[in-house]
């Protein structure tokens, strides 16, 4: 087995940055991440964000790219969560952001992700009428 010590905090944002990733759905949602990442042999450190947006932070195979990763991570999560049986529909924005780090800076990274050096930011009230909308777009 090859040796191999690749370190990415990567941050992607839900579509038109709707403030969706709370309570129950950012759990779900979170879940399902961490599962497909092991499931392509990442390894997962931490997993958190806002309402709007993801951080991840993984060491990825070097037999599977960053935008395979990171394409079949977010698929996989909206397409399990849209066939569930929710208010919402989950869809992610196009592309993604990512940073490579070493090991000595992990902890910080870790620390970062979850959530004590994330900025908190008020983020636009959560609409009904556009939940309605999504939910019947996903149907």
């Amino acid at each position: 087995m090859p040796y191999w010590q690749l370190y990415y905090h990567i941050i992607w944002a839900t579509k038109g940055r709707q403030p969706l990733l709370t309570g129950e759905v950012e759990e779900t949602v979170h879940r399902m991440l961490w599962t497909k990442a092991i499931g392509l042999g990442a390894r997962v450190y931490a997993v958190n964000g806002m309402p709007d947006h993801i951080h991840m932070l993984v060491s990825i195979p070097p037999s599977v790219s960053i935008s395979e990763f990171v394409g079949k991570v977010k698929a996989t999560a909206s397409t399990r969560f849209n066939k569930a049986d929710n208010d919402v529909c989950l869809y992610w924005q196009r592309g993604y952001g990512v940073f490579s780090f070493d090991r000595k800076s992990l902890q910080s990274h870790v620390h970062y992700v979850g959530g004590k050096g994330i900025t908190m930011r008020k983020v636009a009230p959560f609409q009904l009428s556009s939940v309605r909308v999504m939910a019947m777009a996903c149907s």
